[in-house]
């Protein structure tokens, strides 16, 4: 099966003019109607459970693409079809692992310092204060220089 493309140059290489002339006339029809237009991006909103409660609605009424859905309510698509497919953003749980990623990623961007992870030796530590028994090093099999 051929593409778009090498029918063109295949219409181009048999001097089939009037024939190229009618593809781009379609072209252009299809540019005026088309819904979406390409390249074109709206600040995205933040995803709330009424937002996802609209987009679930227009899925469900409309005959419309998740892009044409997504650029109606102003997210992009990935997020309208994690609501239609796996049905998130539907609650305000604010421990759902969706609004937990979203205040992860505004916190970045805010330039908020991450949580540190407790170093090794501070956790061994706290193991042995706590009680109990230190952990044995993953590496028990090497030598050190020490040891010879």
């Amino acid at each position: 099966m051929a593409t778009l493309k090498e029918f063109e140059e295949a219409l181009r290489e048999h001097g089939m003019h009037m024939a190229l002339a009618l593809l781009e006339r379609l072209r252009e029809r299809d540019r005026a109607t088309r819904t979406v237009k390409p390249a074109r991006r709206l600040t995205g909103q933040k995803m709330t459970p009424d937002l996802a409660r609209a987009i679930l609605d227009l899925h469900a009424s409309t005959g419309m693409t998740q892009q044409e859905i997504a650029f109606k309510v102003g997210v992009n698509q990935g997020r309208v079809n994690e609501v239609i497919k796996r049905g998130k953003w539907l609650t305000d749980d604010p421990h759902a692992p969706e609004a937990v990623a979203r205040d992860k990623a505004l916190a970045r961007m805010r330039g908020d310092p991450r949580p540190r992870k407790a170093s090794r030796p501070a956790k061994a530590a706290k193991r042995e204060k706590d009680g109990g028994a230190p952990r044995r090093a993953a590496n028990q099999g090497q030598l050190a220089f020490g040891d010879l």
